[in-house]
């Protein structure tokens, strides 16, 4: 990790006052790291694809916004400046689902910053595999659901069991060189059409 995008507001683009030791772009420089800075959200659409991780300078109520608009265009690491400018709500903040990969601050030494974006680049990608099996384990529950109506219907409709019914649906899908539910998806349709009609 080498190059670095910190996201500020106007809240706290001047605080610290610019080149001050305190200041996130300050600090990250000084550690050897390559630095862009947004203030806008096209300046940060425009930066990211660049920078190998985020550092959101900004208050914890709109991390997510910025979360999500980050990673919308990049799958990078997202960091949270944490001082007492962006701390200073309540605790009941962070019960929210807070979508940072890590915590920087300006009274961490550098070895302690590097270590910090190395876990956080870990804690990205591992979170980025959650999201993907969670999508797909969607996907197939979806799909047992349409499978289960259609195993259902053909049950009570040719007055077989939900065993045989499955049989049935598996040959239909293999004889139309279709996925079993693009077949089920067909039936449950169908015969909910025709329910409608009569």
């Amino acid at each position: 990790m080498h190059s670095l995008l910190v996201i500020h507001n106007s809240l706290t683009a001047n605080e610290p006052a610019a080149g001050s030791p305190g200041r996130p772009d300050t600090v990250l420089r000084d550690c050897g790291y390559l630095v862009e800075v947004a203030g806008t959200e096209e300046e940060a659409i425009s930066r990211i694809t660049e920078a190998d991780a985020s550092i959101l300078n900004l208050p914890i109520t709109e991390i997510n916004h910025w979360g999500m608009l980050l990673m919308q265009q990049k799958t990078a690491p997202i960091l949270w400046w944490c001082t007492d400018e962006t701390a200073t709500l309540s605790v009941t903040a962070c019960e929210d689902n807070i979508m940072v990969d890590g915590l920087l601050a300006p009274s961490m030494h550098p070895q302690e910053i590097h270590w910090s974006l190395h876990f956080s680049a870990k804690q990205c990608f591992e979170r980025q595999q959650w999201m993907k099996e969670r999508e797909q384990l969607l996907s197939r529950l979806e799909e047992r659901k349409w499978i289960d109506m259609a195993k259902g219907i053909l049950s009570k409709v040719k007055n077989i069991s939900e065993s045989e019914a499955y049989d049935l649906l598996r040959k239909q899908a293999m004889n139309e060189r279709k996925r079993m539910v693009d077949v089920a998806t067909s039936i449950v349709k169908v015969y909910q059409l025709l329910q409608d009609q009569t």
